[in-house]
């Protein structure tokens, strides 16, 4: 029987220009896997999947989709397949207390300031009520966070973990469909983390099977 060979699943890792981004693209390669870190939203959203970076403030990141959000808004809403880290998971949503500029609006709700008489949010916390299938397949109880912001959804339904700092409990992880948010920091996150991420990948992988009917 022949061996059938399938083109590797193509990452984008879009670099808002704020930081370094070595250890996320090391959490995410895997084999089977090829990265790419790419500075044109045009170009970002050509790959197979869409990771937005945990790195930077709310309005550089806005900035660096100048004129080109709602390519890259349309082409999430079209089915591709994204995941938000930290700032990457508030970008999918409309606007943030932390800066100006607007948002993907891919989820519907706000950023605010997390109550909190400590800021920023550093270090490790626990990942409450974990209602997200990849949470809890690879054992995601606590994780590594850095924000002094925080997510409002104006659905509480696309909420799938919660963590509490000070006077505050927000969402740690959102899910609507393909899309999937995190507030904590996976690359971070030792071993369950990079689990986290990779199945992500592999979650991806298994849904473009299905669409073509085959293994890819």
């Amino acid at each position: 029987m022949p061996v059938t060979t399938h083109p590797p699943l193509r990452v984008a890792i879009f670099d808002y220009g704020a930081g370094n981004l070595h250890s996320l693209e090391k959490a995410l390669g895997s084999p089977g896997v090829a990265t790419f870190i790419e500075t044109d939203p045009r170009e970002a959203i050509r790959g197979d999947a869409l990771v937005l970076p945990g790195v930077g403030a709310f309005g550089t990141a806005a900035s660096a989709l100048a004129g080109h959000r709602a390519a890259m808004r349309d082409a999430i809403l079209a089915g591709l397949p994204t995941l938000g880290i930290c700032l990457g998971m508030q970008m999918l949503f409309d606007g943030s207390d932390e800066g100006s500029g607007r948002g993907l609006g891919v989820l519907r709700g706000r950023v605010t300031r997390v109550d909190a008489d400590r800021l920023p949010h550093i270090g490790w916390n626990a990942i409450e009520e974990p209602r997200d299938g990849l949470l809890e397949r690879v054992g995601l109880h606590e994780a590594y966070f850095a924000n002094s912001y925080a997510c409002r959804p104006a659905s509480p339904e696309v909420v799938t973990a919660w963590s509490t700092h000070g006077r505050d409990r927000f969402p740690a992880a959102v899910r609507a469909g393909h899309v999937t948010g995190v507030q904590f920091h996976p690359e971070k996150s030792s071993a369950p983390g990079v689990a986290f991420v990779r199945a992500f990948l592999e979650q991806v992988r298994g849904a473009a099977r299905r669409v073509m009917g085959e293994d890819r």
